[in-house]
């Protein structure tokens, strides 16, 4: 399956973007008549069958469609600190397309090596991953967000904070207290951790401690970690 995204897409045809174009018929060679997909990232994934291969301006018709295509049955917002090395952070981006996630919100801490990044970029990560694992949901990206900012807002589901200070209360092993089938928002620290301020005032607005085991992960590894942990709670 050759998947391309096109968030603007209109039926019965469409005609791709000049990038989207050429990759498809200078790069997959793909002649009238070969088929391919296209998702909008809001769960619809649609066949199609070229009828114009143009490398400035394909065009096709959309012959079939799936709603909700592979929809989760949960929704996960991962809020992570990215890292000082850039690289770390898109590839959390990649690996969480790919497990499943709905939201990642960059998230901005006390203890944060990096303050900026580049959105359009990011955006990009997780568009070529999108297409990459065949989904028919793109995650949504928020821009960089202040930690209490976004702790202090509303959120309807289950709320926890991954982090390592010992003389904080209690943590508990994430996938022994997910419940399934539910929203779940989890906040991943930076390599210096979240300062003891931030982990009071998660813990004073709802959110759970929480442990991903006795090994010590980089922000990135533990991020993809939580990911997978619910992704398997819940069956997949």
């Amino acid at each position: 399956m050759q998947l391309f995204y096109a968030p603007d897409v209109t039926l019965p045809y469409y005609t791709l973007c000049e990038e989207e174009s050429k990759h498809c018929v200078r790069v997959l060679r793909l002649k009238a008549g070969d088929e391919l997909h296209l998702t909008d990232g809001r769960g619809n994934m649609h066949r199609c069958r070229i009828v114009e291969p143009h490398q400035h301006h394909c065009t096709v018709e959309i012959v079939e469609t799936q709603t909700e295509y592979e929809r989760l049955p949960y929704s996960l917002t991962m809020a992570v600190a990215p890292t000082k090395n850039i690289d770390r952070f898109e590839w959390f981006l990649e690996k969480a397309t790919e497990v499943g996630v709905s939201r990642i919100v960059p998230v901005e801490c006390d203890h944060s090596e990096r303050r900026t990044i580049k959105y359009d970029r990011e955006l990009r990560v997780i568009t070529s991953a999108v297409k990459q694992s065949l989904k028919a949901y793109h995650p949504e990206l928020d821009d960089l967000t202040p930690l209490r900012k976004l702790i202090a807002e509303p959120f309807e589901g289950q709320k926890f904070i991954a982090h390592c200070d010992p003389n904080s209360q209690e943590r508990l092993f994430l996938p022994a207290i997910i419940k399934k089938n539910e929203n779940i928002l989890i906040l991943i620290g930076p390599e210096g951790d979240f300062s003891p301020e931030e982990i009071n005032f998660a813990l004073e607005n709802g959110f759970k401690p929480i442990s991903l085991g006795t090994q010590r992960l980089r922000t990135e590894t533990a991020a993809v970690t939580a990911t997978v942990m619910v992704a398997t709670i819940n069956g997949l």
